[in-house]
């Protein structure tokens, strides 16, 4: 192995401080529903942090991405704040999108966050479409489409990655394949190699350990540079886990799946813990510093939630406002 420098110790130690601000989020989010603070369910991704700090550490402040129902972790990879995010997802003013998108259509256009979407699969035409106006305008901009691997029966999903292997346009569909599309395992709902259905499109399909955070981001550079020179689409499979229910209220799990199999994967493969033994093996940190770097994200967190409960609500005028585009 090549000597670790200061910049890529500066490096490793970001992405382990934004798979810690992820699981933060998602622990304070699920806090704010289960004291019924917050209005509505919401989708945790906590377990699926490598994917999504993975992808988007590859990835410039001015590239696309696309997100799901179960898109916190990737809107804080792509460089959202806490305050704007927990107002968003308690309706307030401050949020992202003014409080009126909330936890299943969060956006944060500035960091290139197209936005959540609540329909399975929806976002993948955003994507692409994104991925054209880039290639057209030559702006040199990749788009990332996430989807889970329940997007995997919709028809848009195939249309769009028939356009994109046609025109070589510049984006990479990630699937994030937590094994379960709600509460039906992967495997029952999906035949054949996943993979495959990329192939078939003439489009350059991988699949590695989406818990394994430099595996991962290692493919995403690649990939994301070949794609920013013209090479792309690209298909990746993440291979993942989220470890709580679909929602916020799928608490009772053990009639699709088994406390033996959640425990498996939560005390073996946590990316989290997985990443921090690396960089005390490699002796980039010690585990007293990675301890202060999770406290700190905690209290960050903390003062984050305070302030988006204090926030106002955004006044009843603007009901109307921001639905529909104003005429030319």
């Amino acid at each position: 192995m090549a000597a670790v420098t200061k910049d890529d110790c500066e490096r490793y130690l970001h992405i382990y401080r934004q798979m810690r601000r992820i699981r933060a989020f998602e622990d304070n989010a699920n806090q704010l529903y289960l004291a019924g603070k917050m209005q509505g369910l919401t989708h945790m991704s906590s377990g699926q942090e490598a994917a999504e700090v993975g992808v988007c550490e590859a990835l410039k402040s001015s590239d696309y991405i696309t997100s799901t129902h179960r898109g916190h972790g990737h809107c804080v990879a792509k460089g959202a704040h806490f305050r704007e995010m927990f107002c968003e997802l308690l309706g307030k003013v401050e949020g992202y999108c003014r409080g009126k998108g909330g936890s299943m259509h969060i956006a944060d256009q500035e960091n290139g966050n197209l936005g959540a979407n609540a329909i399975v699969g929806g976002s993948a035409g955003i994507a692409t479409g994104a991925a054209l106006t880039s290639k057209l305008l030559n702006k040199q901009d990749v788009a990332v489409c996430f989807f889970g691997d329940g997007a995997l029966g919709q028809g848009l999903l195939y249309e769009v990655m028939n356009m994109a292997s046609l025109w070589a346009l510049p984006v990479i569909y990630v699937c994030e394949n937590n094994l379960y599309g709600e509460y039906t395992h992967v495997s029952e709902m999906a035949a054949g190699d996943l993979c495959a259905r990329a192939t078939a499109f003439g489009i350059e399909a991988h699949e590695l350990d989406g818990q394994d955070v430099m595996a991962v981001n290692s493919l995403a550079e690649k990939l994301v540079a070949r794609a920013r020179g013209g090479e792309g689409p690209f298909f990746v499979v993440l291979n993942t886990y989220r470890y709580h229910g679909h929602h916020v209220g799928d608490i009772n799990r053990t009639y699709y799946r088994s406390k033996e199999e959640e425990s498996d994967w939560k005390d073996n493969r946590d990316p989290i813990v997985l990443f921090g033994t690396w960089l005390c093996e490699q002796k980039i940190a010690t585990a007293e510093e990675l301890e202060a770097i999770n406290e700190q994200v905690q209290s960050d967190a903390k003062a984050a939630v305070e302030y988006a409960l204090q926030a106002p609500y955004p006044d009843l005028s603007e009901v109307d406002k921001h639905v529909y585009a104003a005429n030319a």
